[in-house]
């Protein structure tokens, strides 16, 4: 299973595949290098289609636990001053997703959208400090029924050309469902009340929609 956002790409990269496949088996070329090429040409393809996959998620809705929005390694557990939106110390979780990463982005929790904004900004690699203040990105903040607020942070990488963001204010949104996608290589911020009892660790691999960041 795809993710629609994939589909001009995969369609693209079909066409773009079977042309050149085409070609170089029609051409007088030494067998060694058609036989090179057209492996080299179906790795292609392959990485585009595992880009792309969406795969179907095991999601317990549960209104106690804060999920993971992407797939990833843990990569920050640490308190910070958030300037858009709370203008105070949050805890926050962030998540780095390789190129190999399932690029879908889902909601942390069951709520009301309350804010959603697309900020421009530069392509530094995902894991610098400035990122997620300085490279292109969007914020969300999700109003939860105990009244708490979570916010989450798309942030491109230097890789990532294009965010997804299908938030959007007062809609009522469910945990674990697609909220959008990051064109490759990227990360994802989770920002919490400071006090919020956390289930994760630094370097733990997490999977969008099903590991627990943290409890209510």
């Amino acid at each position: 299973m795809f993710h629609k956002e994939g589909n001009k790409i995969i369609l693209i990269s079909f066409i773009l595949v079977t042309t050149v496949m085409c070609a170089i088996w029609l051409l007088a070329v030494p067998q060694w290098l058609q036989i090179t090429l057209s492996v080299l040409i179906i790795g292609f393809l392959f990485i585009i289609l595992q880009f792309f996959r969406n795969p179907k998620r095991n999601i317990v809705l549960d209104d106690a636990t804060v999920v993971s929005p992407v797939d990833g390694k843990v990569v920050v557990i640490e308190k910070v001053h958030d300037k858009e939106y709370f203008k105070g110390e949050r805890l926050m979780i962030s998540v780095f997703m390789s190129p190999i990463n399932v690029h879908v982005t889902r909601y942390p929790i069951s709520g009301e959208v309350a804010y959603s904004k697309y900020h421009p900004g530069k392509y530094l690699v995902a894991w610098h400090p400035k990122a997620s203040e300085d490279n292109e990105r969007t914020t969300v903040v999700i109003n939860h029924k105990n009244k708490t607020q979570v916010m989450y942070r798309q942030i491109a990488g230097a890789l990532a050309k294009r965010i997804v963001n299908y938030a959007k204010e007062n809609e009522s949104v469910v945990q674990g469902a697609d909220s959008g996608f990051i064109k490759f290589g990227s990360r994802v911020d989770v920002y919490l009340p400071v006090d919020t009892p956390v289930s994760v660790k630094l370097n733990q691999k997490v999977r969008g929609g099903e590991t627990v960041l943290a409890q209510f």
